[in-house]
């Protein structure tokens, strides 16, 4: 099972607030504005809450 990515956050030009996940090298791997990464974690439920 592969580890959790940890998110970073950073600011858009427009103000938004971003979700950054990097690899190992540094890299951006894939970037989500909060609101919708906010809203998907909301919706998935923890294997213990199940």
């Amino acid at each position: 099972m592969p580890a959790k990515r940890r998110r970073t956050t950073h600011r858009s030009v427009a103000g938004k607030k971003l979700y950054a996940v990097r690899d190992a090298k540094g890299r951006f791997v894939d970037i989500q504005t909060y609101e919708r990464a906010h809203r998907q974690d909301i919706k998935r439920k923890a294997k213990k809450e199940k």
